[in-house]
């Protein structure tokens, strides 16, 4: 009965991304069933982390997250875990060799969430991008080439690329929230309180020269299995990067930047009509 065990489990992840983030989730319906519950499985994962040291103000968050990776690697040795969304991703860590450094470099980064509130130099601002988003990007990957190996290498910095996009888009947006409730400064050498507009134009074209870079190097040559729901995500980010880009820096602080829900599926449709035209 294990294995209705398992479904269970990743029914709870793809719950999870469900309620967490309808885009995200948006994205991932468009990918070929037969890798969609792998990255809910993932999604879960990260998100169940991330969730700890971001939200849980009221509880001990370095036991949490302790406890969570010390439940992670006794699923991962015994091949069962109770806690379902551990269960679901050690089920996809197996399947698809997702290697523990990847783990690990994740796990770093949300330690360093806990203490961390100032990245000062570009070393620092990257190596927490890279586990916090770059390696997220490259456990998908591991899940898009299904153990091509070759593919995996040739696509591996343009995964990395549009994972640092993602979330140097999300640290933009949610600078108000990082600084005023999390006490955190993620983009060096930038006083965001005061965010001016040399400043933020220099962040945006980073940005944007890590998207052109994905999408040609990467989204591109995806297994069809991906490319449609790999492209929604970025055209999503993509939109979300132009609303930020029309704001004022002065407005940063006090804007929520979101995407409407008409506006996803007119994005949906949009993107469906370029995949569909072979212009993707």
């Amino acid at each position: 009965m294990k294995q209705l065990f398992d479904e269970v489990s990743c029914a709870c992840s793809k719950l999870v991304t469900q309620k967490y983030s309808t885009s995200f989730s948006l994205a991932t319906k468009m990918l070929s069933p037969k890798i969609r519950s792998a990255i809910y499985n993932i999604y879960g994962f990260v998100r169940f982390a991330d969730e700890i040291v971001d939200s849980f103000h009221e509880y001990d968050k370095e036991t949490l997250l302790k406890r969570f990776e010390t439940d992670y690697y006794l699923s991962k040795e015994e091949g069962i875990s109770l806690n379902p969304i551990l269960n679901s991703f050690v089920h996809t860590v197996h399947k698809y060799k997702i290697t523990d450094d990847l783990v690990q470099a994740f796990l770093k980064s949300m330690k360093a969430d806990l203490y961390k509130t100032e990245y000062k130099t570009v070393e620092e601002y990257n190596e927490y991008i890279y586990g916090s988003a770059d390696v997220v990007g490259l456990m998908c990957l591991k899940v898009f080439v299904n153990g091509d190996k070759q593919k995996y290498d040739e696509l591996k910095d343009a995964a990395m690329r549009l994972g640092s996009a993602f979330q140097k888009v999300n640290f933009l947006r949610d600078l108000k929230d990082d600084i005023e409730v999390l006490n955190r400064s993620y983009f060096p050498n930038v006083d965001l309180k005061e965010l001016n507009a040399r400043s933020k134009e220099l962040i945006i074209k980073d940005i944007e020269a890590d998207f052109d870079y994905a999408f040609q190097n990467g989204i591109l040559k995806l297994p069809v299995e991906a490319k449609f729901g790999v492209f929604m995500a970025y055209r999503y980010y993509k939109k979300l990067l132009k609303k930020l880009k029309a704001t004022p820096s002065s407005k940063i602080m006090d804007t929520r930047i979101r995407i409407s829900n008409p506006m996803k599926i007119n994005l949906l449709a949009r993107s469906y009509v370029k995949y569909k035209l072979n212009l993707i």
